[in-house]
């Protein structure tokens, strides 16, 4: 028989559940994600560090757990909730079940709630700090131990997540009966990949796209980074709040008119905050793999993969950078460009780990800058 659990928000509200997974207690920001598929990967994506994940798609584990679909060495998630969670899986990739991976990395899951409801609190009164337990069910109890968790504003989670070393990447993108093997492609450009979180599918997709690709620590000086003498500059997803990374942005803001700069994700935010633009908190943020977003270079759109919390603030970047993508449900920024410099990036995910492909364009609209700038 399942043990029980329960997840206690920071607005009061309760949802009693079963326990999968490991047992004990979790806490932090509790958010949503509306993928249909993928949840190997997305509690593998170091961008979900520090946080509480929420499936809104109903039936959870039917895939199981493989060696192959990671996004990093491990799970960053503090805890995972479902409605229904799938103990019999049936792929032929399969190799454990998901409880058991959660159980081995020691990631508290609860299922069987209401996760409509759930989600509908955190659309209505945005994502907020939540707590787990299989052992504490005293309400009370539980909201002290809450009040003692810090919020996801002013918080560098990227400093917990990125690697200490330089390291170089060699796979490639998985093939069926072939996996990751890197095949002897060419490799024409030189990146150095700035590490706040990274996805090992983006790595993958920069050598697809005929890269030699080094990763180096978030906090890697810009001079440092030339000294590798490469032909681009690309800047990862991660956690967390981007303007605590002050480090990074510096690094960023003196790399600019060196060299060509794709970013990513929490990579766009700060290559915005080097710009001298704004970002700020959004409600509930964006997470999930069918976010509709519109090339306005092309007049494209795209559904896309994201995972992020924050955004830019259009009207506080500079008139020499303009806005390349937006997205078509809150029109948020989701793509920039600089009118002068050789430097594009966006929001959301285009190496689509979990998701659409429709983005992966991105990743030649590098090389081809790279290129021009030889």
């Amino acid at each position: 028989m399942a043990k029980k659990a329960v997840l206690l928000l920071k607005n009061g509200r309760v949802f009693y559940g079963e326990n999968f997974g490991a047992e004990g207690e979790t806490s932090g920001e509790v958010v949503f994600n509306t993928s249909m598929f993928g949840y190997q990967e997305i509690v593998t994506d170091p961008s979900y560090c520090g946080q509480i994940v929420t499936m809104t798609y109903t039936q959870i584990g039917n895939v199981g757990v493989n060696e192959e679909d990671v996004e990093s060495l491990k799970p960053w998630i503090k805890g995972f909730i479902v409605k229904e969670y799938f103990d019999y899986p049936s792929n032929f990739r399969c190799r454990e079940t998901f409880a058991s991976y959660l159980k081995k990395h020691r990631i508290v899951g609860i299922s069987g709630i209401d996760t409509r409801a759930l989600t509908k609190c955190l659309r209505d009164e945005g994502s907020q700090n939540g707590i787990i337990s299989t052992s504490d069910f005293e309400v009370e109890s539980l909201k002290l131990k809450l009040s003692a968790v810090p919020d996801m504003n002013g918080l560098d989670l990227v400093k917990d997540v990125s690697s200490d070393k330089v390291y170089g990447w060699k796979e490639r993108l998985w093939r069926l009966g072939v996996g990751y093997k890197d095949n002897n492609i060419e490799k024409r450009f030189n990146v150095a990949a700035y590490d706040y979180g990274i996805k090992y599918n983006i790595l993958r997709n920069l050598i697809d796209a005929g890269c030699n690709v080094t990763v180096v620590p978030a906090a890697y000086s810009a001079y440092d980074v030339l000294k590798l003498n490469p032909d681009g500059i690309f800047l990862s997803n991660g956690p967390g709040d981007p303007e605590p990374v002050s480090y990074a942005i510096e690094n960023i803001r003196k790399l600019l008119e060196k060299k060509p700069v794709f970013g990513i994700c929490l990579g766009h935010q700060l290559l915005a905050l080097a710009l001298g633009g704004k970002t700020y908190k959004l409600k509930f943020g964006h997470r999930g793999a069918n976010q509709p977003v519109m090339d306005l270079t092309t007049g494209k759109v795209e559904i896309t993969s994201q995972n992020h919390g924050f955004a830019v603030d259009l009207d506080s970047m500079p008139d020499d950078v303009e806005v390349t993508h937006i997205n078509l449900n809150d029109r948020t920024v989701e793509g920039l460009r600089h009118k002068k410099l050789s430097l594009f990036s966006v929001q959301y995910h285009p190496e689509a780990s979990p998701g659409p492909h429709d983005a992966s364009y991105l990743f030649k609209r590098f090389t081809d800058l790279m290129g021009e700038n030889r």
